[in-house]
């Protein structure tokens, strides 16, 4: 593997991180009270609302950080795949405007923290390239 591909690698990560750790900060200072209507309202239970803390607070952490990178990027892939059921699942197959997908940045959520979790974190993180914890 080359420099490009860690570089590659640490702008991915870095992106979805900061991107999704922001709307876990936006809960923590405002709480998950709507999601735990929201989850109630289908069926699961209203403490599974506070899972929203692990995909978009710890999860993006350590993907920021790269270790435990790959278990970070599938949590936060599980977590938009919630987000999808919860609050998306009437526009998956919709259109907008502009006549891209109405969906198009929590899929780009979601396939980025897949292709994360497939990668890996690289050379560039705090685990370093084949470390024992990235």
């Amino acid at each position: 593997m080359n420099r490009h591909d860690d570089a590659a690698k640490l702008i991915l990560r870095l992106v979805l991180g900061i991107l999704i750790l922001l709307h876990g900060i936006s809960k923590m200072t405002h709480g998950v009270g709507g999601i735990v209507g929201m989850v109630q309202d289908h069926g699961w239970p209203g403490f599974t609302a506070y899972f929203v803390y692990i995909g978009e607070v710890v999860a993006p952490i350590l993907v920021i950080a790269g270790i435990f990178t790959r278990l970070g990027g599938l949590l936060i892939a599980l977590n938009m795949l919630a987000a999808f059921v919860l609050v998306h699942h009437a526009q998956l197959f919709m259109l907008n405007g502009q006549g891209g997908w109405q969906l198009e940045l929590q899929g780009m959520y979601l396939f980025t923290a897949i292709a994360v979790a497939l990668l890996g974190a690289g050379r560039f993180s705090v685990g370093g390239a084949g470390g024992r914890f990235n």
